[in-house]
């Protein structure tokens, strides 16, 4: 580690784009990340206070540092790479669905590109050539309100409010507990637990309006499979298909099924003998296909229903039989 006394602009560009992220940082490990001594980290922090940034220093063994919430701060500083994240992203913004955005992004581009050095703005210009946006061009857009409360109702823990208006035209008022937004390039969905329904629904943003914090705060749910994205994409693959209810008895414990079973499809439940464990699910798969992957799983099953799944697991069976059969 050096100890210098001089206080590089380099070395102060990193240490102030570490600072400027949400967390408190101990001295020791800014240390360790410039590479320089505790001391000269404490000498870089005072040039940065000189500079203007307010840097509040906490006590204690390690001591921590971080900028100061809420405080107006001098103009923001960018190294390479978070410069060029952030004109791609603008680039990208100029094609979004939320109203508004594209128009904001193209001003707040056109101001970044034009401090950008060159070398920046060149390799802007090679990624964006080489990128092609695929969107659906539905032409259904959202208003920046809705995505801002919907937001701040996710990260507050808050029950939130809003009309929702279905394919089929549909309008209802919903409660929901706000999981995640998940955005798919031109569409946004908004994974929560419906309160009326006691169960977990994805809604598309652009069908919500009127949206509002209750207040009401809630404790987190985990979202069916632990992830909010493969949930989403599984809602939409699935929708729209016909469904039936599934129902197999596996002789199998629950950990080994919901190992070999994706969490999407639904949650086995042992059985009170103590003997396998039951899975009952809505599925939207053709039968044939729900019949292959349970035999896929390498378990032991008996499916209790619908009645055309059985069938399709026994003809299943009788093709798989035939096939294995040794010829003469």
């Amino acid at each position: 580690m050096t100890t210098t006394s001089d206080t590089t602009p380099g070395r102060l560009l990193q240490l102030l784009s570490l600072l400027q992220t949400p967390r408190e940082w101990p001295g020791g490990e800014l240390a360790d990340r410039l590479g320089v001594s505790r001391r000269t980290v404490r000498r870089d922090i005072d040039r940065l206070r000189d500079l203007g940034y307010p840097v509040q220093a906490t006590l204690g063994t390690d001591g921590g540092y971080r900028l100061v919430a809420g405080k107006a701060l001098p103009p923001l500083v960018l190294d390479d790479e978070e410069a060029v994240a952030i004109a791609v992203g603008l680039r990208a913004g100029a094609g979004h669905a939320v109203e508004g955005v594209e128009e904001a992004s193209l001003r707040a581009l056109t101001k970044l590109e034009q401090v950008l050095p060159s070398r920046l703005r060149h390799r802007v210009a090679t990624l964006q050539a080489a990128t092609i946006p695929l969107t659906s061009g539905d032409g259904a857009t959202i208003a920046t309100e809705t995505l801002t409360v919907i937001a701040s109702a996710t990260a507050g823990t808050e029950r939130l409010r809003f009309h929702y208006q279905a394919a089929d035209g549909a309008a209802t008022r919903r409660l929901v507990e706000p999981c995640r937004l998940v955005s798919t390039g031109r569409r946004w969905y908004l994974v929560a637990y419906d309160i009326d329904r006691d169960d977990w629904r994805t809604f598309r943003v652009d069908r919500v309006s009127e949206p509002f914090a209750t207040g009401a705060r809630f404790a987190p749910r985990e979202v069916p499979g632990g992830d909010a994205a493969e949930y989403v994409r599984h809602a939409v693959a699935t929708r729209g298909a016909a469904t039936y209810e599934m129902d197999v008895e596996f002789a199998a414990p629950v950990d080994e099924v919901t190992a070999r079973v994706p969490a999407v499809v639904g949650v086995p439940v042992a059985l009170p003998s103590g003997d396998g464990c039951r899975l009952r699910a809505t599925v939207s798969q053709p039968v044939e296909w729900t019949a292959v992957r349970l035999a896929m799983t390498g378990l032991d099953f008996r499916v209790r229903g619908p009645e055309e799944l059985v069938v399709a697991v026994r003809e299943l069976g009788a093709r798989l039989s035939a096939a294995a059969t040794t010829r003469a």
